[in-house]
This record gives structure tokens, C-alpha cells and sequence, in this order.
């Protein structure tokens, strides 16, 4: 069976570099598959010309490169928040990341519930029905288009499990996969392996970083709890042929960091696994 393989998030790279700019940073280093972060000032649809996006395009041509998937994180969006005006404002970013998902042969944008807190939550039926009506919405706009929407299980979330995940993905429609967080999965004590043989074919792409169960961080791997042997094994039982992000969230403008490293460590780690080996290795 062949070795799985991989892709790079911008995620360490949100202040220190434009977009582009860290693709090409991270395509010095042998990569040739990455996770796009959506998020201001590094790749935010509505700010770009369309000569901006015509050399996004135009450089991931010439390099034989590509973006695999977009992901748009919870900062500034709730797409299941009590006020409709910010329900409408995430959903039409969500539209604004397809539409430049299809310009540029991107196939998944990655959608997450929005986030709860430990005080006094919505009625959880609420939550439940604006997201699906949401997402609904979503995946009709994305039809034709060539980009699916994949959904990721997060914990800070109203809806943290895989089977959470399998449950609204089968209430929003067929069309719907999952974006598997295996760092996330494992931070709320969840049998990994099992919530990935639970998800099966649903699984489209999937996430890996580290955490302690003291703090919830994306860190490099082997500093943690995330065992990636186990899960690669359930991803090739599932016949998985899709990219593992390694999605360390490392700011690059901080001292004394080192997101390449911390990238070049994890990918040895899961190179051990089952995955595919670093460039360069």
C-alpha cells in the first residue's frame, strides 16, 4: 500500500508573510501540496485584485504546485452565532473562499460550527438548525463549481466529536466530507483510530499537529499525546488517498521560534508511520 501523503498549512505564517509569499517559502523547502489559510491581512478574498489572484494562479502553474485545501478558522466569524447579521457576513466569506477556490483548481474549503463557551450557550437545536441552514446554502453555491465543503471536528465547538461531525454532515447532504482534525480528536480523548474508521469514505482531508491535554495547542509532533501510528494505520485501513496537513500553528514573527524545523520534525515523525518522506530526506 502506498505511503500517505502530504501537505503544509500557511498557518505559521499569518503575520510574517503575505499569501504567496509563504507558498513560496514553504515550496523552498520541497513541498508541492499546501493548506491556504483565509485570513487578513496573509489571503483575504475581498482585498485582492484580480491581478493578485491571476499570480496566485499563474505561479502555482509554473511551479507545478497547487492548493489543496482553504481553511478559514474561527476568529472573526460564527456561523451559527445568535445574531443573523453575523451568520450572513461568515457565509458570504465562505462564498468569497469558494469562488477563489475555483479559480484556482483548489477542491475543498473547510467549514467549522462555531464556537461555544462555558457560561450560557444557545438551545443547542438553534445552533444545530442555523448551521445546517448555513451549510446548506454553502454547498448549493459551491455546486459546479468543482469545490466541495468539508467540515472539521473542533473542540471548542458545539459539535467536537466524529460522530457529531457524521451526524450534521448526513443533515446537510451527501455532497458534504470531512476535514478530520486528528490533533483535535485526540485532545478531547476521543479513540482516534475508531473516529476515523467511524467517518470512513466522509474523510476528504485530514489535519495533524500535537497537543497536551493541559493546554490544546498545534504543535510539532512527538512533544504530546498524538500517537500518528494508529491513526495512519486507520486511514489506510479506510483506503484514504488524500493529504495529511501538517497544520503546526507556529507564528513565525515570534523570537526564538522555528516553524521550518518544527514542520521538517513532524513530517520525519509521520514519515515513521506510513506517510510519505520529507523532501529532501
Amino acid at each position: 500500500m502506498s505511503d500517505l501523503r502530504v501537505a503544509v498549512s500557511t498557518f505559521p505564517f499569518l503575520y510574517s508573510h503575505g499569501g504567496l509569499a509563504a507558498l513560496k517559502h514553504i515550496a523552498a523547502k520541497g513541498y508541492r501540496n499546501f493548506e491556504m489559510m483565509i485570513f487578513p491581512p496573509h489571503c483575504w478574498p475581498a482585498d485582492m485584485s484580480p491581478a493578485e489572484r491571476r499570480g496566485y494562479g499563474t505561479w502555482l502553474r509554473d511551479n507545478g504546485c497547487a492548493i489543496t485545501s482553504f481553511c478559514y478558522p474561527l476568529l472573526d466569524n460564527n456561523p451559527n452565532s445568535v445574531c443573523r447579521i453575523m451568520r450572513r457576513y461568515t457565509l458570504d466569506r465562505y462564498k468569497e473562499a469558494i469562488e477563489l477556490s475555483a479559480m484556482w483548481g483548489c477542491p475543498y474549503v473547510c467549514a467549522i460550527p462555531g464556537p461555544v463557551n462555558s457560561l450560557i450557550n444557545p438551545p443547542d437545536k438553534w445552533m444545530r438548525d442555523w448551521f445546517v441552514e448555513g451549510m446548506k446554502e454553502i454547498v448549493v453555491f459551491a455546486r459546479g463549481s468543482g469545490v466541495e465543503v468539508v467540515l472539521e471536528n473542533v473542540p471548542f465547538t458545539f459539535l467536537p466529536t466524529a460522530r457529531d461531525m457524521l451526524e450534521i454532515a448526513d443533515a446537510i447532504g451527501p455532497e458534504v466530507g470531512i476535514n478530520f482534525d486528528i490533533c483535535n480528536s485526540a485532545y478531547i480523548k476521543e479513540d482516534v483510530a475508531g473516529a476515523i474508521r467511524l467517518l470512513g469514505k466522509r474523510i476528504k482531508n485530514v489535519h495533524i499537529s500535537d497537543t497536551s491535554f493541559a493546554d490544546f495547542k498545534h504543535d510539532r509532533l512527538g512533544t504530546g499525546i498524538v500517537q500518528p501510528g494508529p491513526a495512519g494505520a486507520a486511514l489506510k485501513e479506510i483506503g484514504y488517498t488524500g493529504l495529511t496537513v501538517l497544520e503546526i500553528i507556529t507564528d513565525a514573527t515570534r523570537p526564538g521560534v522555528d516553524p521550518d524545523g518544527d514542520i521538517r520534525a513532524s513530517h520525519d515523525i509521520l514519515a515513521q508511520h506510513g506517510w510519505e518522506k520529507r523532501p529532501g530526506a
